[in-house]
């Protein structure tokens, strides 16, 4: 399964969040939840109660420091392959994106 979201602090005063989803990608690691991110968000990588263990640690984390938070997640479940990582499904687009460009 394959979980991403993002985790935006509320009413903290500042228009940087850095600091705050600093905190929450730490509750994340705190986990054990194979986690990846980027500019945008986190992508997780896991089973149900893990993946949604890390977010929920995620949001408390946050919580401790802002009065405020909003979650939003995306979740790719597959019935026919379960364990499949984000990095397969990057090889996958890799070998689509190839095969169109022969045309």
């Amino acid at each position: 399964m394959l979980v991403w979201f993002s985790v935006t602090p509320i009413g903290t005063g500042s228009a940087s969040v850095a600091r705050e989803v600093a905190l929450a990608l730490r509750a994340v690691e705190a986990t054990g939840v194979h986690a990846t991110t980027d500019a945008s968000g986190t992508l997780l990588e896991g089973d149900w109660e893990a993946c949604m263990g890390a977010v929920r640690a995620a949001g408390e984390a946050v919580l401790e420091v802002a009065p405020r938070a909003s979650i939003v997640c995306k979740v790719d479940l597959r019935a026919d392959l379960p364990d499949r990582s984000g990095a397969d499904k990057l090889a996958s687009l890799a070998r689509a994106r190839e095969e169109l460009s022969r045309g």
